[in-house]
């Protein structure tokens, strides 16, 4: 009887802790594989990654956050991460590498996060209301905004920002 109740205390346990890792995956975290090179140096290949998702509750997505969300030409597909470089009614045209918001005449400062010059000339994309125009950071070899048929990831597509690199080592991430 003993043994009995010892090992339906350890089955209560385990059912109330993967009952409460399920309900914080689906409502505060979201857990993320980047399976691709898009986002090197700052996140790589391989690497598993934590977002909030209640980042974006009471604040709206800004510039440069690296954000995991749902392809938006198959939101079947795993979760993407990528870094918003696009907000809301704004104009982004890359030109020789470099990209411009607005027709302002100087480029992003993005020297802080690109492991290299992009190279190429993509635009201008209008970015519509409510959706949001991404880049990797490994720019010359990320599929993003600039490829997909959908240019611009949704809003409702956007899971969380990523705050964390969880494997194969803890980092915060900016």
């Amino acid at each position: 009887m003993r043994i009995i109740r010892g090992i339906l205390s350890w089955a209560l346990w385990l059912t109330g802790a993967v009952v409460v890792a399920f309900v914080i995956n689906r409502t505060i975290l979201v857990n993320a594989m980047v399976i691709s090179g898009s986002m090197e140096n700052t996140i790589m290949t391989n690497d598993r990654v934590m977002g909030n998702r209640l980042s974006y509750l009471f604040r709206e997505p800004e510039r440069l956050d690296v954000i995991v969300f749902m392809w938006p030409d198959d939101p079947d597909e795993l979760p993407f991460v990528k870094r918003i470089i696009g907000l809301p009614g704004e104009k982004i045209e890359i030109v020789d590498g470099k990209v411009y918001i607005d027709d302002n005449i100087m480029p992003l400062d993005e020297r802080f996060y690109l492991p290299e010059e992009m190279r190429g000339s993509y635009g201008p994309y209008d970015v519509p209301d409510g959706t949001y125009f991404v880049l990797g950071d490994n720019r010359n070899k990320s599929k993003d905004s600039r490829d997909w048929i959908e240019k611009f990831v949704p809003e409702k597509n956007i899971l969380g920002k990523v705050v964390l690199r969880i494997f194969p080592a803890l980092e915060v991430i900016k």
